[in-house]
């Protein structure tokens, strides 16, 4: 009899003899052992209390944290400790990373280059010095474990809580009224550690942490060429023009990618002279430029956002007026009860905590009416108010009565 878990890297297989009770308990134990991560919370705010290393290695392990090689091609890196957390990329054999606890056959470890999270854009401003840096305006943001496959909204686990004053690095991305942001400090993710060999304490191996998802696209090596003085000028005079072209188009649509290649090919010759030096500061100056386009799309991202609130509030405001408009009409509000001590036709309004507001009594066409199907409902009454001295309150005589929901 053979027992299959096929969970991509995430993968064990067991096969058994027809042994009897004795086989039959031993596969008891490794299902238990196997669904026994697979838990139905979404918290992985990790890491958890630190026991010492297992996961199953005979060799010995050093204390945590400690730097992990990994020992498959595949391997997930998901957001909590099971098969039930999703995957937020893929590790290689070779890959190092940054092992901080054990638990139940998984390693728990810091975020590996290239990871990601997601951040409510409602609780962040930006730093107007620094446009990649948000500031947290709120107690008890959730920050939400990031991944290529799933969507903001639909990334479930919960990698900690931020407060007022905190700061993330904002990574460019929105999507969903998110923010990506780089995974914060206390922020965690997991591996089996079956696919991690122990290399040693952090500080003595170099946690070469590569990037758990497809490598990002470099740019070309600028090979060195040898350009002449009178030729370095010539080029860089035609880049200048270029860069003022630029300059005067839309925000928008500026791009110094390939004035930046070139200027630095003026930059890595050895022969171009003074033109390395102009160069070198139109390379500056473009850099200034792409800051403040940044900058500019920061505060552009920042005023939507903005916008979305100012119109979230007057939408809700127009509705609260609009309420407000149509329950002035009503003497009094609250949920319609019998009240029997001053003979039949009595009635009480009490509040949402029981508590008596006043006494009704109903007039004119009101007082031919059924009242009985609303009591217990909400309503509205229309009349006037009165003293009513034997409660020593006040007594509505109503003459109309509206259902409210």
């Amino acid at each position: 009899m053979e027992f299959h878990i096929n969970l991509a890297k995430d993968t064990w297989q067991f096969a058994f003899g027809e042994s009897g009770k004795s086989t039959r308990a031993v596969l008891i134990l490794v299902i238990l052992a196997v669904l026994a991560p697979v838990g139905f919370g979404r918290e992985a705010a990790g890491p958890p209390e630190r026991a010492a290393p297992a996961g199953g290695a005979k060799e010995s392990v050093p204390s945590f944290p400690y730097v992990a090689e990994i020992t498959g091609d595949n391997v997930n890196v998901r957001s909590g400790r099971g098969t039930n957390y999703y995957s937020c990329g893929k590790l290689n054999k070779g890959d190092r990373v940054k092992v901080v606890n054990h638990q139940l056959g998984w390693s728990c470890i810091v975020p590996p280059a290239g990871s990601f999270s997601w951040i409510s854009m409602q609780y962040i401003g930006i730093d107007p010095d620094n446009p990649t840096v948000g500031i947290v305006t709120g107690d008890g943001v959730r920050v939400y474990a990031g991944s290529d496959s799933i969507k903001p909204m639909h990334s479930t686990t919960r990698q900690r809580n931020l407060n007022w004053g905190d700061k993330v690095k904002l990574l460019g991305e929105v999507k969903d009224n998110y923010y990506k942001i780089a995974p914060p400090d206390g922020t965690y993710l997991w591996v089996i550690t079956q696919y991690t060999k122990a290399l040693g304490p952090v500080g003595e191996v170099p946690p070469t942490v590569v990037s758990p998802r497809p490598a990002v696209v470099r740019p070309p090596v600028v090979v060195r060429t040898d350009i002449s003085a009178e030729a370095g000028l010539k080029k860089y005079y035609a880049l200048e023009k270029l860069i003022e072209a630029e300059r005067v188009k839309p925000i928008a649509q500026q791009n110094y990618e390939n004035i930046k290649k070139a200027l630095a090919e003026i930059v890595g010759s050895k022969k171009a002279g003074k033109a390395i030096r102009y160069s070198e500061s139109a390379l500056k100056l473009v850099e200034r430029y792409e800051w403040a386009f940044k900058v500019e799309k920061a505060v552009r991202l920042q005023d939507a956002e903005l916008q979305r609130i100012l119109e979230r509030i007057n939408k809700a405001r127009a509705i609260k007026l609009a309420e407000v408009e149509n329950l002035g009409r009503f003497a009094v509000i609250g949920q319609f009860q019998t009240f029997v001590t001053y003979g039949p036709g009595h009635y009480r309004i009490i509040d949402d905590s029981g508590k008596t507001i006043c006494y009704a009594l109903p007039t004119g066409s009101a007082s031919k009416m059924d009242l009985s199907k609303l009591v217990g409902r909400k309503v509205g009454l229309v009349g006037t108010i009165q003293p009513h001295p034997q409660t020593r309150g006040a007594l509505v005589r109503f003459t109309e009565t509206v259902e409210l929901r």
